[in-house]
């Protein structure tokens, strides 16, 4: 079956620069995406693990600090995007996730999404 992407926008109060470390480096986002996630130099790939689970991905696209791509190994056409927004006018930030999610699972992923931006907030000290 294939899956349907969807797009998820939360606003963030913090600094770009932050957040973008938040969203683009091992560390960052093992504070809040993942329980562990390693890089690859040599293969330039990421390994993201939840509950003892791997997933593979590697960065097809990225710009700092503004978004960053992975393409998971093994879901084709699957991807997870990053992409922080400013508002012209206000300055308020926001992430906004793009997402691939089977079509009966549009509701449980958002979620889980906002589950996990709520970690991302907590790991930013951000409301």
């Amino acid at each position: 079956m294939k899956k349907e992407q969807i797009e998820l926008e939360y606003a963030i109060k913090a600094s770009i620069k932050s957040l973008y470390s938040k969203i683009s480096t091992p560390e960052g986002l093992a504070d809040w995406f993942a329980d562990t996630v390693h890089f690859d130099l040599a293969k330039q790939e990421y390994e993201f693990c939840w509950d003892g689970e791997t997933q593979k991905a590697r960065v097809t696209a990225q710009k700092s600090p503004n978004f960053i791509r992975f393409d998971w190994e093994d879901e084709g056409d699957g991807y997870i995007e990053f992409r922080i927004d400013i508002d012209s006018i206000t300055q308020d930030m926001a992430l906004v996730i793009t997402d691939f999610v089977e079509p009966d699972e549009g509701d449980d992923a958002a979620q889980l999404w906002n589950l996990q931006i709520e970690s991302l907030k907590k790991s930013l000290g951000a409301n």
